[in-house]
This record gives structure tokens, C-alpha cells and sequence, in this order.
């Protein structure tokens, strides 16, 4: 019987300790992800993923390191951050989104758009959205704008 009892003692003993380092996994896994979080790391690599994968350089390292130098240079100045959309990428999705020429898209087409192009916070109120016509201008402020926001990769 003594046996028994110390079997289940020491199983007990041995679940409690798993537990108890599960628990602290979990806990520190947690306090990590927080910790990137609050720093943009994941916003940071994606950008960086981004940029190489459309650049292609032959020195990665080298070219890394000069984004994250514009990166910096951009925060510290308050310029436009580098981005993989310019001014003429946003005029063609703006034209795609009005092929009619009418001058304005819909509300509901702005928000899809910038969403397309991976912002996540914008506008959503923009100026025109009232009478559901945003034009090209404000399309192109607000997306520049949204860019800007995504692109940091720090904190504002």
C-alpha cells in the first residue's frame, strides 16, 4: 500500500511540475509576443521581407541594413517612409477602380482598396464619403497616409 502511495505522490508531484512549466511556457510566450508587439517587430520583418522580395539585391545584408537606415532617417525627419507603392501605383488602382473616367469611386471601393494594399488602419470617413465620391486627391492622400502608417515600423 506504502508503494502505491508514493507512486501516485510522485505522479502527482510530477504533473504538478509539468504544469507549473507549461503555465510559465505560456506565460513567456505571451510576454514575448507583447514585447514584439509593442516594438513592431513583426511589422518591421514584413516590411523588410517585402522590400527584398520586390528589390532583389545582390547584397541583402548590405541592402537591409540601408532600409533600416531610411527607416530611421524617416521617423527622425517625419518624411515618407519607404514604401513598394508610389503616387503612380496609386493613381492605376484608383483608374482600375474607375474605368468610366467618372472622376470618383465609391466609399465602399475606397475601403476595399486600401485594404487590398494591406493597410490596416485608415480613414474610413474620408473626405466625399458623405455623398459616397471619393476622388482621385483624397484617394491618394488618404492611401499615402495609411502607407505611411503601415510602413512605420515603430512607434508613432
Amino acid at each position: 500500500m506504502e508503494g502505491v502511495s508514493k507512486q501516485s505522490t510522485e505522479a502527482d508531484l510530477t504533473s504538478r511540475v509539468s504544469e507549473q512549466a507549461d503555465a510559465a511556457e505560456v506565460t513567456q510566450s505571451e510576454e514575448a509576443k507583447k514585447y514584439l508587439e509593442a516594438h513592431k517587430i513583426p511589422e518591421l520583418l514584413e516590411n523588410m521581407t517585402a522590400q527584398l522580395v520586390f528589390h532583389q539585391p545582390d547584397n541583402p545584408r548590405e541592402f537591409m541594413v540601408n532600409l533600416v537606415g531610411k527607416l530611421k532617417d524617416a521617423r527622425d525627419a517625419a518624411i515618407e517612409y519607404p514604401s513598394l507603392f508610389e503616387e503612380s501605383n496609386l493613381e492605376s488602382v484608383f483608374g482600375i477602380l474607375d474605368p468610366t473616367g467618372r472622376g470618383y469611386i465609391s466609399t465602399v471601393q475606397y475601403k476595399h482598396a486600401l485594404e487590398s494594399l494591406g493597410m490596416k488602419d485608415f480613414n474610413q470617413d474620408p473626405d466625399g464619403s458623405n455623398d459616397d465620391r471619393i476622388e482621385l486627391s483624397t484617394f491618394i492622400g488618404e492611401a499615402k497616409l495609411g502607407l505611411m502608417t503601415s510602413s512605420a515600423t515603430f512607434k508613432q
